[in-house]
């Protein structure tokens, strides 16, 4: 589990900056392809951390009903 998260981590890291940097980009030249990849960047972002909470959450139940 220790690497799933860190896998999950390091992933988040990176859409993180590629997003802040997106838009940051977009901010200062005021170039709409980059507000697009900002926003997909964001959306990667959200996805990885919803798969990472799943796997959290869905992991400890079957944990439970194993262990039961």
């Amino acid at each position: 589990m220790t690497v799933f998260r860190w896998i999950v981590g390091v992933l988040a890291a990176l859409l993180a900056t590629g997003s802040v940097l997106s838009l940051a980009l977009f901010l200062a030249f005021d170039l709409p392809p980059w507000l697009a990849r900002a926003r997909t960047l964001r959306r990667g972002l959200w996805m990885a951390l919803l798969l990472w909470f799943n796997v959290e959450v869905w992991g400890q139940v079957v944990w439970t009903l194993v262990t039961w």
